[in-house]
């Protein structure tokens, strides 16, 4: 059994869409981040960045006691090399995969993330950051796009993790500002993925908890207005471990 630290972000996304395609055994364990549901310190004991997803593997492969893992991109590894699923096993196969999805996890997750964040969040608009940052989701739109030509899926012909761990990112294409007519590949790739039952699973999945009030002044503030003493406050003394 999986427990899944959860909530409906491109991130958690990620997850359940393994989850599903894998055929695990998980049950979700809400985490409200507009509630700061991520700084209790028994959350923190499993991800000490405050962030979800994370996972509680209760049978791990080596037979040991439960294991925790945090960060959506060590969790798709951990994952695929516990089923043997959506990783190759070759030398070859499994180095393009992993850096796809290292570039996932370091270029587009946080170029997006940042566009979203100064296109919608931003208490005051500053045209230089959203320009910036939607200058940088579109190059990344074409670094992908470029990448699908001639091919089904980012490493071939085979799905994988680094599907995976993109496919939440464009979701939002719209809100980033972005078009995907413009990048056909891309295009072509992500209505395909969004047909998968198993995509088409994960993110039904998630529906019960988005349907939340929308985002207050006290919820941008718990997401964005954090340092580390206002994180060591809520964790309190519990979380050094």
């Amino acid at each position: 059994m999986i427990d899944l630290y959860y909530w409906p972000t491109p991130n958690g996304h990620k997850i359940t869409m393994f989850l599903e395609e894998s055929g695990l055994e998980y049950r979700i364990i809400p985490v409200n981040i507009g509630a700061g549901d991520q700084f209790r310190p028994e959350f923190l004991k499993i991800s000490p960045n405050n962030k979800m997803p994370a996972i509680v593997d209760h049978t791990p492969s080596d037979g040991g006691d439960i294991l925790s893992v945090f960060e959506s991109g060590a969790i798709l590894v951990y994952l695929a090399e516990k089923t043997g699923k959506l990783l190759p096993g070759d030398l070859r196969g499994r180095n393009t995969v992993l850096e796809w999805l290292c570039w996932q996890v370091g270029g587009l997750g946080p170029m997006a993330g940042q566009n979203h964040h100064f296109s919608g969040y931003a208490p005051v608009k500053i045209p230089y950051a959203i320009d910036r940052y939607v200058n940088e989701t579109n190059r990344l739109y074409g670094v992908l796009d470029r990448r699908l030509a001639g091919r089904e899926f980012i490493s071939g012909d085979a799905y994988t993790i680094a599907d995976i761990a993109s496919y939440p990112w464009i979701v939002s294409w719209k809100i980033q500002q972005q078009n995907l007519d413009d990048f056909p590949n891309v295009k072509r790739w992500f209505e395909a993925i969004g047909k998968r039952p198993a995509t088409i699973s994960a993110y039904a999945k998630a529906q019960p908890y988005s349907k939340q009030p929308a985002m207050t002044d006290e919820s941008k503030k718990i997401l964005f207005g954090q340092t580390n003493a206002s994180v060591r406050a809520k964790a309190g003394p519990t979380d050094a471990a």
